[in-house]
């Protein structure tokens, strides 16, 4: 009988076993604050990683520039097998070092090592401009997962609402103390606040996919964001904001780099009408025997060039650069004037949504103290099903525009230090 038991308890622990297997645990909800998605997103971020490559990159152009105007020492050795008419074959086998080193080129191997230079500083403000663009882009997508799921919650709320009204018309009804068309509108009202609410909950799915691929997260891990849309004060003027992005944008700092690499240009291009002089020191040997090392030479040489004539080659490039540097400067004017346009824009668009969030906060509350009135006046006969259907649709479009004004404070006030130029803490 105890080994009957024994079995028995030993199958059961078998059969738990393989059902709490061949049933997978739910992955917990994955909880961000704002910061952490920010973080996730600038070490996830591929335009930031390609960005940081072309930043790396620009390093080894500045080492390619300055080796250029070094000293470069060049070993070489060839054998030779000849035969001549009615000679015997000969074989000859020659080693040759030389080293040389430009002396002056008109300026030329200068203007290149400095553009190269200028090129990186570009490379490091597109970095920083990609991170303010990953800073905002993600702060955005924060928040809209933030609307759509007040949207969503509204929207249940309302259907709560439309469902008991519509409870107390079917009461009503089936007395005999209202008309059948009172619970016909009731029921139209409750079909389109569950449509709305439809909407509002696939909008807030979408909402956090694009937020999962935006820091780089599976698009169907589940988020719980650890705060909510909130209202902090923004105290600078726009005068404030105009002169930090003049002085901080990092896009306009990039041409007014692109300028000067421009000017770089047409230094190169100039440098074609100036002479040039290299300097070249060698040691040969030859032999034919191998390695070809007993007979030697040596040889030092100062070559000094200048171009006298090329149908207008050189000149043309000059033209070029310079067009190119009239282009880069019409560039960096258009692009302030762009970064200046941003900051006036969005700084008014948080001001005004500022002014709607006070305002959108009392008529919440009058929407409500309004619903609760009309629903005590039909439940006593003196109100009408229409005054309180209306009354649910009123409260319904407050609280929208309400956390409607938080969102676009918020995102406003994100995009108004996207377009300053706010450095990515």
């Amino acid at each position: 009988m105890e080994r009957l038991k024994r079995r028995i308890a030993k199958l059961l622990v078998s059969i738990l076993t393989l059902f709490a297997f061949s049933h997978p645990v739910l992955a917990a909800p994955i909880e961000l604050t704002l910061a952490d998605s920010i973080s996730l997103a600038l070490k996830n971020n591929k335009d930031i990683k390609i960005s940081t490559l072309a930043r790396d990159k620009a390093v080894w152009v500045i080492k390619q520039e300055e080796a250029g105007k070094g000293v470069s020492l060049n070993l070489n050795h060839s054998a030779r097998r000849s035969d001549s008419a009615g000679g015997d074959p000969a074989t000859n086998f020659s080693n040759n070092v030389s080293l040389s080193v430009p002396i002056y080129s008109g300026g030329k191997l200068e203007s290149q090592i400095d553009q190269a230079k200028l090129e990186l500083k570009i490379a490091d403000l597109g970095l920083d401009a990609t991170m303010q663009q990953t800073k905002q882009n993600v702060t955005t997508y924060y928040f809209n997962v933030l609307q759509y799921r007040n949207e969503a919650q509204i929207n249940r709320e309302t259907v709560d609402n439309y469902t008991a009204h519509l409870k107390d018309v079917q009461a009503k009804y089936e007395i005999g103390t209202v008309a059948k068309t009172d619970v016909l509108a009731s029921q139209v009202s409750l079909a389109t606040a569950q449509d709305d609410l439809i909407k509002a909950e696939n909008n807030y799915n979408v909402a956090v996919a694009t937020l999962n691929n935006a820091i780089g997260l599976s698009l169907d891990s589940e988020l719980t964001l650890k705060e909510g849309l909130k209202y902090e004060k923004n105290s600078l003027t726009l005068e404030d904001c105009v002169k930090y992005a003049l002085a901080n944008h990092p896009e306009i700092a990039e041409y007014q780099t692109k300028i000067a690499s421009a000017e770089d240009d047409v230094k190169i291009a100039k440098s074609g009408d100036k002479p040039t002089v290299d300097f070249a020191v060698g040691q040969s040997w030859y032999d034919k025997d191998f390695p070809g090392a007993n007979n030697s030479n040596w040889q030092a040489t100062i070559t000094a060039s200048f171009n006298l004539f090329d149908s207008g080659l050189n000149k043309s490039r000059v033209q070029q650069s310079q067009y190119s540097l009239a282009t880069a400067q019409e560039a960096a004017d258009q692009k302030r004037d762009t970064v200046l346009l941003d900051v006036r824009q969005y700084y008014l668009s948080m001001r005004e949504a500022e002014k709607r969030i006070d305002t959108n906060q009392v008529a919440v509350n009058q929407a409500q103290e309004n619903l609760k009135i009309q629903e005590a006046r039909y439940s006593a006969g003196v109100g009408t099903n229409l005054d309180v259907l209306d009354a649910v649709l009123h409260l319904n479009q407050t609280k929208i525009n309400d956390i409607q004004a938080l969102y676009d404070y918020n995102t406003s006030k994100a995009q108004l230090d996207k377009a300053m130029g706010v450095p990515v803490q």
